[in-house]
């Protein structure tokens, strides 16, 4: 069979974004729900959450913006809509359970942004474009869960918004490692780079330095 990623690119697909002059991190629903045992969410997703404390931590320590979103239902989830409707287990984000917390090591610091959503990506119906654009900000860092949800529905419209997604491939998870790399390929082709953790460390460094 032919290599999917090479057929991409032979015909015109995945070419670079690249780092812009004004990164942040984007944490994404790094959630108590993904974790827990009995969970109806519950993903294989630990790996993840430690790269992303990872890369939270290097961008604190080099002075870069870090924002992160949580999902909030009201009780019974009207304001849902259709996506609580499709996505029954998403009762576990209701305002004031026990799963919609942060994961362990994953709270914000003092002082970071916090988007409340109630859809997949972290632009729609919120305010995250409006504060980026505000601070300045170009490019996001993107981590957290999951791969093929929030994750990929972020990515999609950062770059549809004029950021530059970059997608951190260990610092993102999901509920089966196939649906993790099917769509990190798709996102590399069409709408985000996937890097490395070690490649978006060094650019944590890099533009640390700068500042």
């Amino acid at each position: 069979m032919r290599d999917l990623a090479a057929d991409y690119r032979d015909s015109g697909f995945g070419a670079s974004l690249g780092c812009g002059t004004s990164p942040a991190v984007l944490a994404v629903d790094l959630a108590r729900a993904y974790l827990v045992d009995g969970s109806p969410l519950r993903a294989p997703v630990e790996g993840a959450v430690a790269a992303s404390i990872t890369l939270l931590e290097a961008a604190r320590t080099a002075g870069l913006p870090v924002l992160h979103t949580r999902v909030v239902l009201q009780p019974g989830g009207a304001d849902g809509g259709l996506f609580a409707r499709k996505v029954p287990a998403l009762r576990v984000f209701e305002e004031g359970g026990p799963l919609g917390g942060f994961a362990e090591g994953t709270d914000p610091a003092p002082g970071e942004t916090v988007v409340t959503k109630q859809y997949a990506s972290a632009f729609h119906g919120t305010s995250l474009a409006a504060t980026l654009t505000a601070a300045g900000i170009d490019t996001l860092l993107i981590c957290g869960l999951t791969t093929s949800g929030c994750i990929r529905a972020t990515a999609t419209d950062a770059l549809q918004h004029g950021f530059r997604p970059l997608v951190v491939d260990e610092a993102c998870g999901d509920r089966d490692r196939r649906l993790h790399e099917a769509n990190l390929l798709d996102l590399e082709a069409k709408y985000a780079d996937v890097l490395s953790l070690d490649r978006a460390l060094a650019i944590i460094e890099t533009a640390g330095a700068r500042h």
